[in-house]
């Protein structure tokens, strides 16, 4: 075939190239002094040395993607922000344990590579790595001809991350009486984009169509980026000390599924669903495709993008560093004795959709979900 038949199968080895060197500027920003190595190495490299003064390190690691809210990305031909929910998904995760982000690497594979749109992507990525003081040291792009369309990717990354073990947070920490404090989603993050894309294919609606709720159009809402809480949750551990005991980042599964997770067997909360006003691209999507709240809260997160469970004695203290730091909180509910829990089920004859055990093969507490939603 000849010394040009790996481009005749459809892989562009000089685009790759090119989009490397797109993307040199913006991933060199990311990194600091531990990072070593350059661009185009095999594999990243990390200054492991200031882990010999910790006590205990424990690495933290965790990986993800971003699903099909790229769908949205590619038919608006809009990638600049996708990136930014990758890292979100991944970093914040790690957080939950209390661990600081090290470093990060990021794979795309794409039935194309487009230059520009890899380095829009990575772009992104390295935006939201230098929000979350994380290293983007390594990442791979991979051409897939025939097995993806020329305008399709997907994206994925993984992470690491230390904390010490003393200081590890998680459901050992967690005590009764303790209380819940939710803070605020910045939308959809990066779930449930499937129930989205089913509900928008059905109605007709276009990725382009302006929305007056909104003040912008329906692809524009729903690729805003993922917060990250990685930052402002380093702080408020670091101000709370042992009085900050689990976090719960509500990703796939809705609130009581992800809270549970971080809660004892033998405890669990009560979670009130008036706390906080659910935003506008909840009660638009829900009201536009005739669903029912109970069968999107396991889908979205409905405002709540990450739960912290605190000490009552610090949650006013909580809430004001958070709002200090951009992030909008609100107390939310408690925890309580498991049979409390299941007498108040009981006692308000809540269905069995409103009470959550155990999630993701965990052992967790219940947690119960009572009132309604505010819109």
């Amino acid at each position: 075939m000849g010394r040009d038949a790996y481009a005749r199968a459809g892989v562009d080895v000089a685009a790759g190239d090119r989009a490397v060197e797109l993307m040199r500027a913006s991933v060199k920003s990311t990194l600091g002094p531990r990072a070593l190595g350059e661009l185009g190495g095999f594999a990243g490299l990390w200054d492991a040395s200031a882990l010999t003064a910790m006590a205990n390190p424990v690495l933290v690691t965790s990986t993800d993607g971003v699903g099909t809210k790229l769908v949205i990305a590619q038919a608006l031909d809009f990638h600049q922000t996708v990136g930014f929910d990758l890292v979100g998904m991944v970093v914040d995760d790690i957080v939950v344990t209390g661990a600081e982000p090290l470093f990060m690497t990021d794979y795309i594979a794409a039935g194309k590579v487009e230059p520009a749109r890899i380095a829009a992507l990575v772009g992104g990525v390295a935006a939201a790595c230098r929000a979350t003081g994380t290293a983007l040291i390594g990442g791979e792009t991979a051409e897939h001809p025939g097995l993806m369309g020329p305008s399709e990717y997907d994206l994925a990354g993984a992470a690491v991350g230390v904390v010490e073990r003393s200081e590890l947070l998680g459901p050992d920490r967690v005590r009764q009486g303790d209380g819940l404090l939710g803070l605020a989603s910045s939308g959809l993050h990066s779930n449930g984009f499937s129930l989205v894309r089913a509900v928008v294919r059905e109605l007709g609606w276009s990725w382009e169509r302006p929305m007056a709720e909104f003040g912008r159009t329906l692809g524009e809402e729903l690729l805003e980026p993922t917060r990250l809480y990685t930052r402002p949750l380093l702080e408020l551990a670091g101000r709370l000390g042992p009085d900050l005991r689990a976090l719960a980042h509500v990703t796939g599964g809705g609130l009581a599924a992800n809270l549970s997770r971080v809660l004892p067997a033998g405890l669990g909360a009560v979670v009130s669903r008036a706390a906080w006003p659910v935003p506008p691209v909840f009660a638009v999507l829900r009201d536009a495709g005739r669903l029912g709240w109970r069968d999107l809260e396991r889908s979205w997160n409905l405002g709540v993008g990450m739960v912290a469970v605190v000490a009552e004695p610090s949650l006013a203290l909580a809430q004001t560093a958070l709002a200090e730091a951009g992030v909008p909180a609100v107390p939310i509910g408690r925890v309580a004795p498991a049979a409390e829990v299941q007498a108040e089920a009981e006692d308000r004859a809540a269905p069995a959709a409103d009470l959550t055990a155990g999630a993701k093969g965990t052992a967790g507490g219940a947690v119960l979900l009572t009132d309604e939603y505010r819109v």
